[in-house]
């Protein structure tokens, strides 16, 4: 997320890019009434569920929450059933809050329309993925789900209602991580609990972001990376005020700043995860070795990488 974190919950825009450490999730058709499901990287192994227990199970693992909504939205929506054996790989830990359950969930739709033979475009893979995502967490915009499917840098607007690619010649950024892992949905509500006790303020914060954002469009298309800078600090003022900042985050963003980035601000729904940093070219290490010093993880992306794609077919 470069910019609208919290206020794209409230119909504001917000921009967001994708990264190219890729969530693969390789699906088979098995006889029988099962789904098993293998996903290491967080720790499922030998899991097995029935189908028409798909979703149901209050406690079970968090690791496979969105896969079996996926499974159990597409059966509803095209009437069909069947075994499956669904294995999934990342080249990124979920640890670090980058969207991980959101590529998960693109992935498997995507494999599962094609192996059943279901034409599903781009639209129609976002209102699914969409509403698996709600069925589990409750709360969401959709932001990532979209970075997922179409890839690039993009503008959007809650549940979808403007999901605009934008084309940006650069973007070079430098990504910090915490060694916090936050919960999402619980810092949605969060703020909307303090919504609720001071709205005139917290409305008026959103429409600021909103404005900036905006902005921000604007000068990511022309390449006024050092504005983009100014307003990513804008950005970060009022996710402050929104309550989502930490200590951890403010010392990676101000490292950052002091050794002469454009611009840096937590990226996300805050309360730990990682901050964006975006650099001259020139500065690039300087401040990433400003971010270690800081005991932050810098973890090495490219940005505005490809959406989803079909690897093999069988």
């Amino acid at each position: 997320m470069l910019f609208g974190e919290h206020a794209v919950v409230y119909g504001r825009p917000c921009i967001v890019t994708a990264v190219d450490q890729r969530m693969k999730v390789k699906i088979e058709i098995k006889p029988g009434k099962k789904i098993k499901i293998e996903a290491p990287d967080v720790g499922i192994k030998g899991y097995s569920k029935r189908i028409d227990s798909l979703g149901k199970e209050r406690n079970m693992p968090k690791g496979v929450r969105f896969l079996e909504m996926a499974v159990k939205n597409f059966f509803g929506k095209y009437q069909v059933k069947s075994g499956l054996k669904i294995k999934t790989k990342s080249e990124f830990s979920s640890k670090f809050g980058f969207g991980s359950s959101s590529a998960v969930t693109v992935a498997s739709l995507k494999g599962l329309a094609i192996l059943f033979q279901k034409r599903l475009d781009k639209r129609g893979l976002f209102d699914l993925a969409y509403k698996t995502v709600f069925d589990v967490q409750g709360v969401g915009s959709g932001f990532d789900l979209a970075a997922a499917i179409w890839g690039g840098t993009i503008f959007f607007v809650t549940g979808g209602k403007k999901i605009v690619p934008l084309k940006v010649k650069k973007l070079p950024l430098v990504i910090g991580y915490t060694g916090i892992k936050a919960d999402t949905p619980t810092l949605v509500r969060q703020v909307a609990r303090f919504r609720q006790r001071h709205p005139r303020l917290v409305n008026g914060i959103f429409d600021d972001i909103s404005f900036l954002t905006q902005e921000a469009k604007k000068d990511l298309i022309r390449g006024n990376l050092r504005r983009v800078g100014e307003l990513m600090n804008l950005n970060q003022g009022f996710l402050d005020a929104l309550g989502v900042n930490t200590e951890r985050l403010s010392n990676l963003i101000f490292a950052a700043r002091n050794t002469g980035a454009y611009g840096a601000k937590l990226s996300g729904a805050g309360g730990g995860d990682c901050m964006i940093v975006l650099v001259a070219k020139n500065k690039r290490l300087e401040i990433e070795k400003a971010i270690k010093k800081e005991r932050g993880e810098v973890i090495n992306v490219d940005t505005r990488a490809e959406g989803v794609r079909i690897e093999q077919r069988y």
